[in-house]
Order: C-alpha cells, then sequence, then structure tokens
C-alpha cells in the first residue's frame, strides 16, 4: 500500500490519482516551496523597482531549498522542468508519485498543485 501524506500539502483529490500510478509512471507537479515571506501579510509593493526587490527576495529564499528538492527527485527519477522558481517560488517538476509524496514531507515544501492542462470552455 502506498504511503498516504497526511500534512494538508497535496489535495486529497491529487493523492487518490497518484496511489494508482506505476511506480515508473512519472506526474508533473508544481512545488510551492516555503519563503522567509509566509508569515508576513501579503502587501502589494507600490513600485516596480520594490516589486523587483520583492521578487529577487522571493527567489533567494527557495534557492537554499533546491539542493534537498534536487536530491529528493534525484531519488525518485525526477528532475526540475525549470531551472530558478518563479516569482511566487514555485517550480515545475515531473516525477513518480512516491516522489510527489516525498516532496511533500519536505520542510521547504509549502504545497503540490496538480499540473493540469488549461482549456477554454466550449
Amino acid at each position: 500500500m502506498a504511503r498516504r501524506v497526511k500534512n494538508g500539502k497535496i489535495s486529497s483529490e491529487f493523492a487518490a490519482r497518484l496511489n494508482p500510478r506505476d511506480s515508473k509512471h512519472l506526474v508533473r507537479a508544481i512545488v510551492i516551496l516555503k519563503t522567509n515571506g509566509d508569515t508576513q501579510s501579503p502587501v502589494r509593493p507600490r513600485t516596480r523597482a520594490s516589486r523587483s526587490q520583492a521578487i529577487s527576495r522571493t527567489r533567494q529564499a527557495v534557492l537554499a531549498a533546491l539542493d534537498e528538492i534536487d536530491h529528493i527527485l534525484s531519488r525518485h527519477n525526477g528532475r526540475r522542468l525549470r531551472t530558478i522558481p518563479d516569482a511566487l517560488g514555485s517550480i515545475p517538476v515531473e516525477t513518480t508519485s512516491a516522489g510527489i509524496r516525498a516532496l511533500a514531507n519536505s520542510r521547504h515544501v509549502k504545497a503540490i498543485l496538480e499540473d493540469q492542462a488549461v482549456s477554454l470552455l466550449s
């Protein structure tokens, strides 16, 4: 039986779709990393320069976590799909369902979202 993650970092729907998967099947997900600003209330920076500084601070805060993320991914036949996190501190990955659960158990991960296709409503 697959080990379940009960820390709320993965939705129950996504977790349910992970369980029946073959252990070698790769899954794409968006990993949202913890930043230093996670405990502060969100304040929208007023100037372009202050927004750029906020993005830079977020990226610096999550860069320290990438070594551990890469280590987890390598143990589970996974990889990052971008070299650096985006302005919100998230990074797309591809790994096995066991890799997704291992990432969810990392202290550096805030949440994991299923990478889903977006389409227009008809």
